[in-house]
């Protein structure tokens, strides 16, 4: 019978195939780093202090910046003091995206960050623990003359957190405060052309409403999306990879099922990673192209989640049955104290997502990072995410290093082996050691991409826009995740050749030292490679 095709192929054909990969991988990050653009944009908008004094006015009027039914404006609190115009008839408007321009739906999703210029007066500071109450508004429209619809609408809270660096004197007062940008919304889908916010500050003496949050002089908008361009390449992509990865993927398990034995853990999991991997490629944000999907978000977040927990959980049971013996390996069982933590770590960040986006479904205004608990609880989350995933590499390192001591072992018996025997396992015992390599260097890429994102989504919401990831890393990883599943696949697919006799009689009849060293003398009746069965002696040993 004949054993995978790692084995059996010849030196020449695994060259040309990794070469080949290789120019792939290459390829993936060049689309991302010539031809996509940067994967985000952020503009800033500074409010319009619109006035709004007329009491007969529907509760659904809107107030736009600019345009034809522009607003009655004022610019500093000085001129509405001046006429007569309170705190609560002032209404912080802005137009997303700026005038002459469209929003559209390749941008995928909208984040605004809110942040507040807030000058010093002796007479009115900030309070230690100020919260500013926001009745805040959203609307869109589809055109420049249709009355506004209604998005969302809540009265939210945040917390302000500002320092005054210099002394607090009447000297300094008009001095302005140095203040975190705030988490203020976060919209699934851009189905629209226009959109509108509408902010209010309501003040109630007895009530304390935003009464000791100093003096507010502006509110200051920035608006995060994604890159039209970024998000054409990025489908481009999956619409390209997801047939290449379904079609190796039923290809590989057709082979495994006309075999005489039952698939054993190992092809098991590496069908699941392939299963995954085509999970994860489906191109389905096509569909929020044209439909106002505002669930697109998690559920992408959703599938990343699997994919990670499948391949994470792959490397420990890939490491783990070259480790074990005929009487441990094979079953899932025994990998539950490594693959139980990966599951519920899983489990636990998507809890995380479901509290924030899966709320904002319906109150898109809504965070987890607008309160301090909330905040405290998102950084703990992240924090331990990043330690986690670095904890997980070393562990899987450590499981390498002792499936190439296992091998060691089996190595020292090589030298009284005869010739073709001994050619025959140096080369699967190379071939096998670098294969271990390049899935620790994807590994480590892929621990290196998970933090960078989770860092990167944080300091989108404490407002930092100078991290930005370059978009050659998000298509060099996901092409580097397809190529790694391919290639897997595709080496430990049963091979189509079977054996000679020539082999059985040693150094007697043999071809040619690479003939001697591709070819397979085991039958193959415990496992996909020798290498697999080999280790699983040593280990039994």
């Amino acid at each position: 019978m004949a054993g995978a095709i790692i084995e059996n192929m010849s030196t020449k054909k695994l060259v040309i195939l990794g070469v080949t990969l290789l120019l792939f991988q290459a390829l993936a990050f060049m689309v991302g780093g010539l031809i996509a653009p940067s994967p985000t944009s952020a503009v800033e908008y500074l409010t319009t202090k619109c006035v709004d004094k007329d009491k007969d006015a529907p509760k659904t009027k809107w107030f736009m910046p600019w345009g034809v039914h522009q607003c009655k404006k004022v610019k500093t609190f000085d001129e509405a003091t001046a006429q007569k115009i309170e705190a609560n008839h002032i209404v912080f408007a802005a137009h997303i995206p700026m005038p002459k321009k469209e929003m559209s739906p390749w941008f995928q999703f909208i984040l605004v960050i809110l942040q507040f210029d807030i000058a010093f007066n002796m007479n009115n500071p900030i309070v230690d623990g100020a919260v500013v109450t926001i009745d805040a508004s959203l609307a869109y429209r589809d055109d420049l003359f249709s009355e506004w619809t209604e998005m969302a609408h809540s009265l939210e809270h945040r917390n302000l957190n500002c320092n005054f660096t210099s002394e607090k004197t009447t000297e300094n007062e008009g001095r302005y405060y140095g203040c975190d940008p705030l988490p203020f919304m976060e919209v699934g889908s851009v189905a629209h052309k226009y959109y509108l916010i509408n902010i209010r500050l309501p003040v109630k003496d007895r009530k304390t409403v935003n009464n000791g949050i100093g003096e507010i002089r502006d509110i200051r908008l920035v608006s995060i999306h994604q890159n039209g361009g970024f998000t054409q390449v990025w489908f481009a992509m999956k619409t390209f990879l997801t047939p290449s990865i379904l079609i190796i993927m039923i290809w590989y398990w057709r082979r495994i099922t006309l075999m005489t034995r039952p698939p054993v853990l190992l092809e098991k999991v590496i069908f699941a990673l392939g299963i995954s991997m085509t999970f994860i490629n489906i191109p389905v944000e096509w569909f929020s192209v044209g439909f106002n999907w505002t669930w697109m978000l998690l559920f992408g977040d959703i599938r990343q989640g699997i994919f990670y927990s499948m391949l994470l959980s792959f490397w420990i049971i890939f490491c783990g049955e070259h480790l074990m013996d005929q009487t441990e390996r094979n079953r899932f069982s025994v990998y539950w104290k490594q693959v139980g933590p990966i599951v519920f770590g899983s489990f636990c960040l998507f809890i995380f997502d479901m509290c924030e986006r899966g709320v904002q479904l319906t109150n898109p205004f809504y965070s987890i990072w607008a309160s301090d608990v909330g905040t405290e609880l998102a950084m703990s989350f992240i924090i331990v995410a990043g330690i986690c995933a670095c904890l997980y590499f070393l562990f899987l390192c450590f499981m390498v290093f002792q499936v190439f001591r296992n091998i060691s072992g089996k190595r020292t018996s090589l030298p009284a082996m005869p010739k073709a025997r001994r050619l025959h396992y140096e080369g699967l015992i190379f071939r096998f050691k670098f294969l271990m390599l390049v899935t620790l260097t994807c590994a480590a890429m892929t621990i290196i991409f998970f933090i960078i994102s989770q860092v990167n989504e944080g300091h989108w919401h404490w407002g930092d826009r100078t991290v930005q990831v370059n978009s050659a890393f998000f298509t060099g990883i996901y092409g580097m995740w397809n190529l790694y599943v391919f290639a897997i696949m595709f080496l430990y697919a049963p091979s189509h050749k079977c054996y000679g006799n020539e082999q059985s009689s040693g150094d007697g009849g043999a071809t040619s030292g690479e003939d001697i060293q591709l070819t397979t003398t085991i039958t193959h009746v415990d496992g996909p490679t020798e290498i697999y069965k080999m280790t699983g002696k040593e280990a039994q040993e």
